[in-house]
């Protein structure tokens, strides 16, 4: 079963090879004034950086509903989901009973929430293990960014010799990100709660909200990473990563994500031993199956 399950700084090299061959597709979402934005876990969060240049209202499976009952200029809505299932199907249902046109951005032709969308931007995707949402997610960041992905790869290529081989002797994360890409701090903060629960633990913030009152308190055994900042305030044991040229949230994804396959390859596979027992409970919190690899 773990043999099966590759580390994600592979699954993002796979992703950019993916999107040198494909093409993704042209976005137009400008037909709405005011759309309300809505995805679960990092959906969500690409949600919020495809559309943060807009004047959109931002929620996910908890709040879609307080934010319609609240805003009533809202003339239609982007929904984001890999799948198009889980909560997807339920928020678009909801939608369209409302009268709200829904524009579905999906990574699956066969989605149940398409049912209930106007439009639907599919996708290309790498096969992957379940959580990884590297493939998905990124290609429609760079559906709004329009970064060249080969530009990317030859990056990450380069900057994997300045990655540590002792990863393993750190149990926590401080991250620091230009404050230009304050709206990927969940996503780094989720992919840490996926492939390492309790384990090793992440803390993601811009520099000017890591001077308040973040460092208080330190640990021996915490990293201070700056990706694309140099981190000269911060932390006792530093390490400074930088971003291609010209950096968008794509760039910042995949270097983000390929530092953080290279801290799950040097660490015991916490998440590959744990994945066949979850997906187990899967089917009971969402009343579906679905594969390890997907």
């Amino acid at each position: 079963m773990e043999n099966k399950i590759i580390n994600l700084d592979e699954c993002v090299i796979n992703a950019l090879n993916l999107f040198i061959a494909d093409k993704v597709p042209i976005l137009n979402l400008n037909e709405f004034k005011r759309p309300l934005v809505v995805g679960s876990g990092n959906a969500a969060v690409t949600g919020k950086i495809i559309m943060e240049d807009r004047d959109a209202i931002f929620a996910d499976e908890s709040t879609f509903i307080k934010k319609l009952r609240s805003s009533h200029d809202i003339d239609g809505a982007v929904l984001i989901s890999s799948s198009g299932k889980k909560h997807a199907p339920i928020i678009a249902r909801e939608l369209k009973r409302r009268g709200i046109k829904v524009v579905l951005l999906t990574n699956n032709k066969n989605s149940s929430a398409s049912t209930f969308s106007k439009k639907v931007y599919l996708f290309p995707k790498k096969p992957e293990p379940y959580t990884y949402n590297t493939s998905t997610y990124l290609g429609m960041i760079l559906a709004k960014t329009k970064e060249k992905p080969y530009l990317i790869l030859d990056f990450l290529n380069k900057l994997d010799k300045k990655i540590p081989k002792n990863l393993d002797k750190f149990d926590s994360f401080f991250i620091i990100i230009p404050q230009e890409f304050e709206s990927i701090r969940e996503m780094f903060m989720n992919k840490f709660d996926e492939l390492f629960g309790a384990k090793i633990s992440v803390r993601v913030f811009t520099p000017e909200q890591a001077k308040h009152a973040k460092t208080i308190v330190q640990s021996d055994k915490e990293l201070f990473v700056g990706l694309g900042y140099k981190n000269n305030l911060f932390g006792r044991e530093r390490l400074n990563l930088p971003l291609p040229k010209k950096a968008g949230y794509a760039a910042l994804m995949a270097v983000g994500y390929y530092f953080i396959g290279n801290i799950q390859k040097q660490n015991k596979p916490y998440f590959k031993k744990s994945i066949k027992g979850y997906l187990h409970e899967y089917s009971k919190i969402f009343g579906e199956k679905t594969d390890l690899i997907v």
